[in-house]
């Protein structure tokens, strides 16, 4: 078994390097997303030995990495692209927060007796993951300070969730068709046909911005970055530790949406990139200390816990939609927006070829990022107070 943090640290980063070329080369991959590859390979690897499931390589990716990641991810959120979506995209996506809120707390009270004194917690990060992403459930969890345990069994729940979920909604435009009124496409063409796959054009280097910078990382543009994230993450904790009740990730994240702002700060392109390798390895951690005999002893009731808020998500999502007329590929990517992210918002739009719909998916998967944590800690506080624990 590889045991020394510095070994396990470079077993981790393989696992990513081997993750994300997984993803460049294979469709099954792509569809799945780096990520969930990653998890999975450095799972299978803690299973069978090669992998402990303690490492203080795993404390410290869990730590320090992961705020710097949050940081270096929230610093390239420009809020006004929220006004790029255009309104069809946005009504889909509050749709699916609504739906994503209301799963969290439903199933909180269905889940409470099984979960047990965690479950507040456990609401709290699937309200934030179903509305944001996988960084908000990080950072709600670890600032709850959910019991490593559930962690891990929600984080898997919630990658074979996820994955099934992609599945679902590249199939959705097309099985769902014949029930869905036409829809005429508006002065933006939005509620237009989307594009044949092969007449996509390719994906624009701003909207990837996860997987690439609009140029070649420079010395001033690393410092910069490893600045502004470093000095946000010193002064949130600082924050953190002289008020009661706001958590040091809560003023993380308002740090650095405020900094994301200036112009120029807005020049520094790679800090998405930057925050999505930390988040890579911090979550191929959460795989290697997903041991199954740990996540069968706690998991069952937090799989059927993750499975209702994301159906609950998609039945209001998708007949909510039905109801205001708005089109199967603007639900289908905004439900990618909130489930997957950005980056799974781009792959389905991107995979079905709807190009006019690529843009407006990824703003307000970006606006999920900004508000999740927010959402995810109120449905945390307000399922606290309403099953007493």
């Amino acid at each position: 078994m590889i045991s020394a943090p510095l070994p396990v640290f470079l077993t981790l980063a393989l696992v990513v390097v081997i993750s994300i070329e997984l993803e460049k080369r294979f469709a099954a991959a792509r569809t799945l997303g780096s990520v969930l590859v990653a998890i999975v390979l450095a799972g299978v690897l803690s299973n069978s030995g090669v992998l402990p499931l303690r490492s203080e390589t795993y404390d410290v990716l869990g730590g320090l990495g992961v705020n710097l990641g949050i940081a270096l991810v929230l610093l390239g959120v420009d809020v006004r692209s929220v006004l790029q979506a255009g309104p069809r995209m946005l009504a889909a996506f509050g749709l699916g927060a609504v739906g994503t809120t209301i799963g969290a707390v439903g199933g909180g009270f269905l889940a409470s007796s099984a979960i047990g004194p965690e479950t507040w917690k456990l609401a709290g990060q699937y309200a934030g993951t179903y509305i944001g992403g996988g960084v908000n459930m990080v950072s709600v969890g670890r600032a709850l300070e959910t019991d490593p345990d559930i962690f891990s069994a929600a984080v898997a729940a919630d990658n074979v969730t996820t994955a099934v979920w992609m599945v679902a909604c590249i199939a959705a435009p097309v099985v769902l068709a014949p029930l869905w009124p036409r829809v005429s496409p508006g002065p933006d063409g939005e509620g237009g046909k989307g594009m044949r796959p092969e007449a996509a054009p390719a994906p624009d280097s701003r909207v990837n911005q996860f997987a690439s910078s609009r140029g070649p990382l420079s010395l001033k543009e690393f410092a910069l970055l490893s600045l502004l994230a470093a000095g946000a993450v010193w002064v949130s904790g600082v924050l953190a530790a002289r008020t009661t009740g706001i958590p040091q990730v809560l003023w993380l994240t308002t740090i650095a949406l405020i900094a994301a702002q200036v112009p120029a700060v807005k020049s520094l392109s790679a800090g998405p990139v930057l925050g999505n390798y930390l988040l890579h390895l911090f979550l191929a951690s959460l795989g290697a200390q997903s041991v199954v005999s740990e996540i069968l002893r706690v998991g069952p009731a937090v799989f059927y816990f993750t499975v209702l808020v994301v159906l609950v998500h998609g039945l209001l999502l998708f007949g909510g939609g039905r109801v205001l007329r708005l089109d199967l590929p603007t639900l289908a990517v905004a439900s990618q927006a909130n489930v997957g992210g950005p980056a799974s918002a781009m792959a389905l739009a991107t995979a079905r070829g709807y190009a006019d719909r690529l843009l407006p998916g990824v703003a307000v998967g970006l606006v999920g990022y900004a508000v999740g944590n927010y959402i995810g800690f109120g449905v945390a506080h307000l399922m606290r107070i309403l099953i007493g624990t």
